[in-house]
């Protein structure tokens, strides 16, 4: 087939060997099946910014650091060197986050490095060697699915305990092979420790992932694991082993408003009295 264009590059240095076909086009990139040497893998071709679906990126973006000062005002400018600086962050993330996430223990397609906007990665593959298909695309018995959902739910603490919460899984994310399910589509994941919309999107992936299951096990629409799971982060008892049971109380201790009050109160007494022992002192 054509080459396209944005692989072009990768052709000339000899990254890629040969275009195969097209594998889909989503609402952010391109992928496309080719030959790297003897490997056959996938190129994932970002789209530009002007021309993703994806919306609400800013949110997804809160909370990434830019260590470098220059850049990080151009972003806050909204230059051309700034939009261009906030691109190539939201196209490294995905490559950032697959290598850590393989460290924590989730399966995800290995990254082999992202050049000018695309990114090549392993091919998830059947045990035929075809590409493997989306969740999406299976059927199961309710003993598979409920096997499935333990399975994603294991994936979503891992990704959670490294600091990461997925921000768009779903059935059409997650891929299917002989192992079981691979986690995929990965640019707008999140830190969970610096987004305000950490815990809203992790409540949002764990209900769309388990509301696929449900279709052939409805028991599970009666679990709270996004309750669950965010509880024990912030109370710091989450790990990547932690037993999880669906089950969620939430607290009935009514908060001591009258006690909060008086503590706020007295520290500001206490900071008073410390500026008037400075201004004397001085």
């Amino acid at each position: 087939m054509k080459i396209p264009k944005r692989i072009q590059p990768l052709v000339d240095d000899g990254l890629v060997d040969e275009v195969i076909r097209p594998l889909m086009s989503g609402k952010e990139a391109a992928v496309y099946v080719v030959r790297c040497g003897g490997e056959t893998r996938c190129a994932k071709v970002y789209k530009e910014a002007d021309k993703r679906s994806f919306k609400q990126a800013a949110q997804y973006q809160e909370g990434r650091k830019v260590r470098n000062s220059r850049r990080a005002r151009a972003m806050e400018k909204g230059s051309r060197f700034g939009r261009d600086e906030q691109e190539r962050i939201w196209q490294s993330a995905e490559v950032d986050a697959l290598y850590c996430l393989a460290r924590a223990g989730v399966r995800v397609p290995q990254p082999f490095g992202c050049f000018d906007g695309v990114l090549l990665m392993e091919l998830i593959t059947d045990h035929e060697g075809q590409v493997a298909p989306r969740l999406n695309d299976l059927s199961m018995s309710a003993a598979e699915a409920r096997e499935g959902h333990a399975i994603i739910m294991r994936y979503v603490v891992r990704m959670l305990c490294a600091g990461l919460v997925h921000g768009d899984l779903s059935e059409f994310n997650v891929l299917v092979d002989a192992s079981g399910p691979v986690i995929i589509d990965l640019p707008q994941a999140v830190n969970a420790a610096a987004n305000n919309n950490a815990q809203g999107m992790l409540e949002r992936d764990v209900n769309s992932i388990t509301g696929y299951y449900a279709r052939y096990a409805p028991d599970l629409l009666e679990s709270q694991y996004a309750k669950e799971i965010w509880a024990l982060y912030e109370n710091g008892r989450l790990h990547p082993e932690v037993p999880l049971t669906g089950r969620f109380e939430a607290s009935e201790q009514i908060a001591d408003v009258v006690a909060v009050l008086d503590e706020i109160n007295a520290a500001r007494v206490e900071e008073q009295s410390r500026r008037e022992r400075l201004r004397e002192a001085g």
